[in-house]
């Protein structure tokens, strides 16, 4: 796989509480904002790549959800995970 456990590790520690936090909002969001970016880069050389389209999808609705629950529960780490990952909104 293109994500390998040294690479998770780094991401949890980055945007986690601590290394191995795998479970708070923010890691689960940065996890899915890297992936999303590897996959947008697959998709500019592999327009035609349906499956790769459709988990594309899957993963920006569910970086969305998470990022709607974050917002709901408290809006300061909202604020600076949006601001940490350069993401609209």
């Amino acid at each position: 796989m293109y994500l390998s456990k040294e690479k998770k590790a780094e991401i949890f520690g980055q945007f986690g509480k601590e290394t191995k936090d795998t479970g708070s909002a923010e890691s689960q969001i940065a996890l899915f904002t890297y992936r999303i970016k590897h996959l947008t880069e697959h998709l500019k050389a592999n327009h035609n790549d349906v499956v790769t389209a459709t988990a594309l999808n899957k993963l920006v609705g569910q970086r969305r959800r998470q990022l709607d629950y974050l917002k709901s529960r408290d809006i300061t780490r909202y604020r600076a995970i949006i601001e940490k990952l350069g993401l609209r909104k």
